[in-house]
């Protein structure tokens, strides 16, 4: 309850000080915009830097609430994608444009009542797009949408299998939750103290057949392992008892392309499209640990 999350709903709204609440609209309003509606129209200069409050503490409740839509123009955006959009949600619409007028507190009092309600069905909705991941027999784990986690779930359902048949999965991370999946279990029992510390690689896979640990990055648009994070990494997972193998994955070999010249040698990479096969960017050894 603040005037941020005011020039929030007011930017959602389209509304300037000339309008009327009937005349209300629903456009597509990232945050960037919305600071820029609210400064340019209301005279609120916020600094560039308060982007993140503006989402995390204004948009982020008004969408648990019911009252905003995250991403309805593409449900499958990824989460930390600049193109991320918000729209006044149809109910809340429809509510605001009788403000002032005589249905207004019949209206509120339908809306307050059915907002839970509203909350579960736009929840169901952005849940049907998740990416669904199996993580052990029976069980999965749904990730959010987007590219970046749908080439997670190929390194984990047809990846691994192949290459490493056996393999216990130990950590996803998610654009949406940093610790998509974590068996903290397993992880104390390899000798990892990673939970606080360092950048976490896309997935962490136990080879026990081989005691091997695998670090693999999922490369839709930056991040394999150059030379730079493979010394992070190496630093990371300093304290695990098992040999490290570090996998730079891809979508495509025209996404491999664009990054080969950083991948860094004594690395390995797949390529889902061509899922047979794997790239070994060290001369001596098939895949496998270098001491």
């Amino acid at each position: 309850m603040n005037e941020r999350t005011a020039y929030c709903l007011l930017a959602l709204l389209n509304l300037t000080e000339e309008k009327q609440w009937a005349k209300a609209t629903d456009p597509l309003v990232g945050i960037t915009p919305m600071m820029d509606f609210a400064r340019n129209n209301y005279g609120a200069d916020y600094a560039p830097n308060t982007r993140e409050t503006f989402r995390r503490f204004s948009m982020h409740q008004m969408v648990q609430a019911g009252i905003a839509l995250y991403n309805p123009d593409m449900p499958d955006r990824p989460t930390n994608s600049p193109k991320a959009v918000y729209q006044i949600s149809p109910a809340a619409l429809q509510l605001v444009k009788a403000y002032k007028t005589r249905a207004w507190s019949r209206k509120l009092a339908v809306f307050k009542k059915n907002v839970s309600t509203l909350v579960e069905q736009y929840a169901q909705e952005r849940q049907m797009d998740m990416v669904q991941v199996r993580v052990r027999d029976g069980q999965a784990v749904s990730l959010s949408p987007g590219k970046h986690n749908g080439l997670i779930r190929l390194i984990i359902e047809d990846m691994a299998p192949r290459f490493m048949p056996g393999v216990t999965l130990v950590y996803i991370g998610d654009t949406g939750d940093k610790w998509g999946f974590f068996d903290k279990e397993l992880a104390a029992q390899l000798g990892l103290n990673v939970e606080e510390h360092g950048k976490m690689p896309d997935v962490v896979l136990w080879y026990e057949a081989k005691n091997w640990l695998v670090l693999v990055e999922s490369v839709t648009s930056h991040g394999p392992v150059d030379s730079k994070r493979h010394i992070e990494l190496k630093a990371l997972f300093a304290s695990a008892s098992a040999d490290i193998v570090y996998i730079s994955a891809f979508p495509d070999k025209r996404t491999f392309a664009r990054f080969a010249s950083d991948v860094a040698w004594e690395t390995e990479v797949w390529v889902a499209d061509n899922p047979t096969h794997m790239v070994h960017f060290n001369g001596s050894r098939f895949l496998g640990p270098y001491a």
